[in-house]
């Protein structure tokens, strides 16, 4: 979308790799503060450039892992009409991904060597995803609660300071509001359903409540780079900021449902206008982010199973694409003999 010619270190130094110049570092800040777009081939400093590579391929692995504890309900939801809405929203996850590699690529990294990270294992994704979908309850809270988080803190990147990821995120925002919708939808049904199916529906916000908090990232106490991305306004809130915006949001919601917030602590304060709400198990977090989640390592072998089933379609996209510029060369060829 955004990638050509920017896949490789260009040699006339357009796009500088580190180097530090404090006098381009002020020009630098005062146009993210003056709320200028800073380009691809802008100079920009090498922490900016890291962090965004990172914080966007993050972003990009976690749409394309994130396909698989959902395509896994697809033959199984309950009516056509769910299958054919959630066939389209894990095809809209895959298109995220793709925007989000292309506006990595921009920055001087290659889609394969993101790709290698990810299956590798050395890329993070976000950890909500290494949990397991047990009922078809469940897919109606990923996309409520879930996407729900995933628009409280994406929302914000649309004004990212960075142009192609600001850019891709608008779309990417749109289609994740249908998917909030589609999941509270899912939720409404079944609460409103038989006894069975509101206990179902319980369950399933019991398990996913504290791993959608989480997703947040750590506390800003915890978090080392939260201060420094957002003076470069990568990030427009902090951790904790969003992490209420969306209890705020959420709670009433459960509560039109007749749900119950799986937290003993969870209390409105009439004064400060905000629910406040219980520890967040850290540890638990930081256990699933270092691999050991109830699908760590499910996820990464579906996803290397399938680079590896699909080798013969990128095999075949290559030699097809060889054998249209070969021809291309030899209708220019014979053009410019017959001008001659």
């Amino acid at each position: 979308m955004y990638t050509q010619g920017l896949d490789a270190k260009p040699a006339d130094n357009t796009i500088p790799f580190n180097r530090t110049d404090p006098e381009l570092e002020r020009r630098f800040q005062e146009r993210v503060d003056a709320e200028e777009k800073i380009e691809p081939r802008d100079w920009m400093p090498d922490g900016y450039r890291r962090t965004l590579v990172r914080q966007i391929s993050q972003h990009a692995h976690s749409e394309i892992v994130g396909m698989l504890p959902e395509g896994n309900w697809i033959t199984r939801a309950p009516t056509l009409r769910r299958k054919i809405a959630l066939l389209a929203k894990v095809q809209d996850e895959g298109g995220h991904g793709l925007y989000l590699y292309s506006a990595a690529e921009t920055l001087g990294v290659s889609r394969d060597e993101l790709v290698e990270q990810l299956l590798s294992g050395k890329a993070k994704y976000s950890s909500i995803f290494n949990y397991p979908t047990l009922t078809w309850a469940d897919i109606g809270t990923i996309g409520w609660l879930v996407d729900g988080a995933a628009i409280m803190n994406q929302v914000p990147l649309c004004r990212c300071s960075y142009g192609p990821y600001a850019r891709a995120m608008i779309r990417i925002c749109r289609e994740e509001s249908f998917h909030q919708r589609q999941g509270y939808e899912i939720v409404m049904t079944l609460a409103q359903g038989t006894p069975e199916q509101k206990r179902m529906a319980q369950d399933s916000l019991d398990r996913w409540w504290w791993p959608a908090l989480m997703m947040f990232g750590p506390s800003d106490d915890a978090s080392a780079h939260s201060a420094q991305n957002m003076r470069w306004k990568i990030k427009r809130f902090s951790n904790d900021e969003l992490r209420q915006k969306f209890v705020d949001a959420t709670v009433p919601q459960a509560e039109y449902l007749g749900l119950t917030i799986p937290d003993p602590d969870l209390r409105f304060n009439a004064e400060t206008g905000h629910y406040e709400f219980g520890t967040i198990d850290w540890s638990e977090f930081e256990r699933v982010l270092k691999g050991d989640g109830p699908c760590n390592r499910e996820r990464l072998e579906a996803r290397n199973k399938a680079w590896d089933d699909g080798a013969w379609v990128r095999e075949a996209a290559l030699a097809h694409a060889r054998k249209r510029e070969s021809r291309a060369a030899a209708q220019n060829q014979a053009g410019a003999r017959g001008r001659a």
